[in-house]
């Protein structure tokens, strides 16, 4: 790597690393309700609570929060589906895009629902753009968003203390409610001795989620991106004669408003083909650093906020150093591959797959933050990476994007590695486990291991069904290990819900937009349904004081025990396919063999 390599890499994780604590800090103040920069826009914010019937001070348990937020995704979902089966027939469509199959419309209506947005098209040729700024834009909104309120529900949960209610004998029940009748006693709860905390409001999080954190984000972003040359137009496709005479049609649309949210809210899914990689959608280097700043922007401020909201900064800060060490080991491998030697070439590094402008190290760097969150916008082709620097990427998704992860969906998912954990250290110092004082039982362990094991079966079950029939084989461009890493890399990448694609792979048949569609439904909500669940089981616990025997989870040992609970885990269940995969082709590669 050049100098030049070298200071960018140091300037986009020095300013990402500085941004990150403050806007934690501002996320928890908005959420917490308190006083913040943006609080002039509480009256909006109070509108829309009496147009849309919401009570602000009514909390919710845990049922009740996820009934919520599947009733918002279903209706997204449905709407969303209609919209991309009908849009020939609906105005702003100066592409003239057609209905899309039903199989299609279902792969990228749950795509988009699930904060996904993996793609079996081309946005630009295969979406009008009334689909792309009333479908797919609203609900790069209302899935970051949705994210975010299922972390802040695990977060009250854990930290929650329980309101205690006495219990009373029958005669001083009667007795009481007696007096209550007559008016001179408040009501009382005689069969309850806690009363569990609330987990907030779903629609309230909801709300500020996106008038104090994603709006004003992403409208800053694409006036910058504006300014760069990202288009932002209505305009229908433009025909251009090139200087050998022949025509070229530039695609024009609303970009820079869709790829801002695509980027703030870890959506990933591009207004172009080909992604980050478009001059259109990422025309000059400083558009590049904006978009990987926004990449990972808001995932790496969620362990500060979750530090600030249970009043222990030194939690966030060891969950954030647990991310952040998995982010440099990967960047670390990617580099060295990318740059190491070349079997085919026979020299260091390769050009193949990528822009010339971005060049190996820009590569490089942006294929380890977009799947270290869920994003899944690429500027280069991962199919074309070395057999090691491919693995970087997917290995990244098989952890379950818990690296710093999508918007709210890193946190949480993290948080279910540190139950895990907290109940591992319990067994070996013999102590029942707890963290942050609420105590871990088996119920807890038991919807953590759901959800951590649930979505990394579900990645090898599709998978082998995609290996083992003719139809999951004939969309391969590749065969051998190569094409088995292709077959898993668009299964990590739904279960993910990451969203970028190895290439390589024909996906737009309705094998794979169904399959890959269940895929992302199970990575979804197989993981945030439990995390909730779990937050309403800890707020009906009272916290209980530390003890000498109380493992603590704010430092470095615990750091290192989650990280390394994090790769054996996964380097468990994935290590055989891997192995047949990228590791055995990298071998293969050295001798000159390539598919």
């Amino acid at each position: 790597m050049s100098a030049a390599n070298w200071i960018q890499l140091a300037v986009t994780l020095g300013v990402l690393f500085s941004l990150a604590p403050f806007l934690g800090r501002y996320m928890a103040r908005v959420f917490e309700g308190e006083r913040h920069p943006l609080s002039v826009l509480n009256p909006v914010e109070r509108g829309i609570h009496r147009i849309c019937g919401i009570d602000p001070s009514r909390g919710m348990d845990w049922k009740e929060y996820v009934g919520a937020l599947l009733a918002l995704n279903a209706a997204g979902f449905l709407s969303l589906m209609a919209m991309l089966m009908t849009q020939t027939w609906l105005p702003l469509n100066p592409q003239k895009a057609c209905n899309m199959s039903w199989h299609l419309a279902f792969n990228t209506a749950v795509s988009f629902m699930t904060n996904t947005n993996w793609q079996a098209y081309s946005g630009e040729t295969a979406v009008s753009n009334l689909a792309q700024m009333a479908g797919l834009a609203v609900q790069n909104f209302l899935s970051a968003a949705t994210g975010m309120a299922a972390a802040l529900a695990l977060i009250r949960g854990i930290r929650a203390t329980p309101a205690a209610v006495p219990r009373l004998g029958s005669f001083m029940r009667h007795f009481a409610s007696k007096l209550h009748g007559a008016g001179q006693a408040p009501p009382v709860e005689p069969r309850s001795v806690v009363k569990s905390a609330t987990l907030g409001n779903f629609w309230v999080d909801m709300t500020r989620a996106i008038l104090y954190v994603l709006l004003p984000l992403s409208l800053i972003l694409a006036v910058l991106l504006v300014s760069q040359g990202v288009v932002q137009n209505f305009s229908g496709p433009l025909k251009a004669t090139t200087l050998e005479g022949k025509e070229q049609t530039i695609p024009m649309g609303p970009a820079a408003s869709q790829i801002a949210i695509k980027q703030i809210g870890t959506n990933g899914g591009g207004f172009f083909g080909v992604n980050s990689a478009h001059p259109f959608e990422n025309p000059t280097p400083f558009s590049n650093f904006l978009e990987l700043l926004a990449i990972l922007l808001l995932p790496v401020s969620f362990p500060f906020l979750f530090g600030r909201m249970v009043r222990s900064p030194k939690q966030g800060r060891a969950l954030f150093a647990a991310m952040t060490a998995l982010f440099l080991l990967g960047l670390a491998v990617i580099l060295a591959a990318e740059y190491g030697y070349n079997g085919m070439s026979g020299g260091a590094g390769s050009m193949e797959g990528k822009e010339t402008r971005f060049a190996i190290s820009g590569s490089a760097l942006w294929a380890e933050f977009t799947t270290a969150a869920s994003n899944g916008s690429v500027n280069s082709m991962h199919d074309s990476f070395s057999p090691l620097g491919g693995l970087v990427p997917l290995a990244n998704m098989m952890l379950g994007e818990v690296i710093y992860g999508g918007v709210g969906c890193g946190l949480y998912g993290m948080l279910l590695f540190v139950i895990l954990t907290v109940f591992l250290a319990g067994l070996m110092v013999g102590r029942t486990p707890e963290y942050l004082g609420k105590k871990i039982e088996a119920g807890e362990v038991q919807l953590s291991m759901l959800a951590i094991v649930g979505p990394n079966l579900a990645v090898l079950f599709l998978s082998a069904a995609a290996v083992a029939t003719k139809t999951g084989l004939s969309s391969l461009a590749n065969q051998g290990p190569h094409g088995l890493s292709e077959i898993l890399y668009a299964f990590a990448s739904g279960v993910g819900n990451n969203g970028s694609a190895f290439a390589g792979l024909a996906v737009n048949t309705p094998f794979y937009n169904i399959l890959i569609g269940i895929a992302m439904l199970v990575g979804r909500f197989v993981i945030l349904v439990p995390a909730v669940a779990i937050g309403g089981r800890l707020a009906g616990k009272r916290p209980v004081p530390a003890g000498a025997g109380t493992f603590a989870t704010d430092g470095a040992s615990f750091t290192v025990l989650l990280t390394a609970v994090i790769l054996i885990v996964v380097g468990l269940t994935f290590f055989p396919a891997l192995v047949l995969g990228p590791v055995i082709e990298h071998f293969l590669a050295l001798r000159g063999v390539i598919f």
